[in-house]
């Protein structure tokens, strides 16, 4: 699956058939870019699905109050660090310094710099609050074997006086379940910012469509030895 590549990773951004407008610059370490919103052709996920995603979320969510009196005491460290920033560049320096600590698959991310309300989303859910975001993704990482999420590029920019990060990644996860499912997807995440900084919006994109990624769950790689390297090879 990981090598189905058609699709624009991108979220939210327009590629035309003429050369590419955008001006690309290095600024500490990272790219500027300049690019326009997309808000049209992008494939829509049945609402069966987002339902079912959202509600197997829940489900698992219920049966781990633990979890969450643990997520809740880490994010109200995080709050108090008193993080600032005062500039795109600074909340770009984070996210780097959060994909180095493999924040998708450790649930670790500086949670000082979203809005209580910020908007998360993905192909499969959508919901609202950086505290449910973080213990979602808490409940995930026990599944998670042999993780690793690498940061591919990470830019910077501004559209329509809106500032923005983007960053695209590579994720791969074999999960601990007794068929020993290979997750292998090659996505972006869009991060607008507000006018102090903070992110509102966090956005995924991903090469593959919903559902085939809830297919890779159910895919058994159990006799196959080589197949995590097959899928690194196709990508």
């Amino acid at each position: 699956m990981a090598g189905i590549c058609s699709r624009n990773l991108i979220p939210h951004l327009n590629r035309t058939a003429a050369p590419s407008p955008l001006s690309l610059q290095r600024a500490y370490g990272a790219r500027c870019c300049s690019v326009t919103p997309e808000n049209e052709n992008k494939p829509k996920t049945p609402q069966l699905l987002r339902l079912a995603v959202s509600g197997v979320t829940e489900l698992v969510r219920l049966f781990s109050a633990s979890t969450k009196d643990r997520v809740d005491d880490e994010l109200n460290t995080a709050d108090r660090d008193g993080i600032s920033v005062s500039d795109v560049t600074d909340v770009l320096m984070i996210l780097e310094s959060d994909y180095e600590n493999a924040y998708f698959v450790t649930g670790n991310f500086t949670s000082a710099i979203y809005a209580e309300g910020c908007i998360f989303e993905d192909p499969t859910i959508r919901f609202r609050g950086k505290e449910l975001y973080s213990r979602n993704l808490k409940l995930l990482v026990p599944f998670f074997d042999s993780p690793s999420i690498g940061l591919q590029k990470i830019e910077q920019g501004v559209n329509m006086e809106t500032n923005f990060v983007l960053a695209t990644w590579r994720l791969r996860t074999d999960l601990k379940l007794p068929w020993r499912p290979l997750i292998s997807i090659d996505g972006s995440t869009f991060y607008e910012l507000n006018e102090k900084f903070t992110i509102v919006r966090h956005t995924e994109s991903w090469n593959v469509s919903a559902l085939e990624a809830i297919g890779q769950i159910f895919t058994p790689s159990f006799g196959r030895p080589n197949y995590r390297a097959e899928h690194e090879k196709s990508s």
